[in-house]
């Protein structure tokens, strides 16, 4: 069962640390999600790969457990925000890390105009700015559901030209 104070890892580094081609898009995903840290990406990373590795584990599996498992996995992905109504599981294939990171509540705020900037949308969510529903967010790059993204608001900050 392991040491219940030692967590596991919940994301997989890239097997080539090098790679110019994955280091030139880490570099522009970095520029347009504001992300601290290569980590905040491997993890979303990882968090893809599990949903198409179930999608491509699912397409094969014609049994009733598998048309359950089938149709959970759609509604989930829809709760999420990933996927519109009635997708299927070529939508899943389909989904690239773009996707997910625009479900992060950094480029959430960034979009609603709540910041100006990412770095400024991120500094508030750090600092207890931003309240999804009535609980305050501190981590940055939580997975905003699409029922909850209704009910994003800041606390005490006023945007705008002058706030620079």
């Amino acid at each position: 069962m392991g040491d219940p104070k030692k967590h596991s890892k919940t994301y997989q580094s890239p097997k080539l640390r090098w790679d110019r081609d994955r280091l030139a898009e880490e570099r522009e995903l970095k520029e347009a999600y504001g992300y601290k840290n290569k980590k905040e990406l491997w993890k979303m990373t990882s968090i893809l790969r599990k949903y198409r590795n179930q999608a491509r584990r699912l397409i094969t599996d014609r049994t009733e457990q598998g048309e359950k498992e089938r149709k959970e996995l759609l509604e989930s992905l829809f709760n999420k925000g990933l996927l519109e109504k009635g997708a299927k599981l070529d939508d899943v294939l389909g989904l690239k890390i773009n996707n997910i990171m625009d479900r992060r509540l950094q480029t959430l705020v960034k979009k609603r105009k709540m910041a100006n900037t990412v770095k400024h949308a991120r500094q508030l969510i750090t600092h207890g700015f931003v309240m999804v529903g009535d609980k305050v967010i501190k981590s940055p790059s939580h997975l905003v559901k699409r029922e909850e993204e209704s009910k994003m608001r800041t606390i005490g900050v006023k945007i705008g030209k002058s706030a620079k």
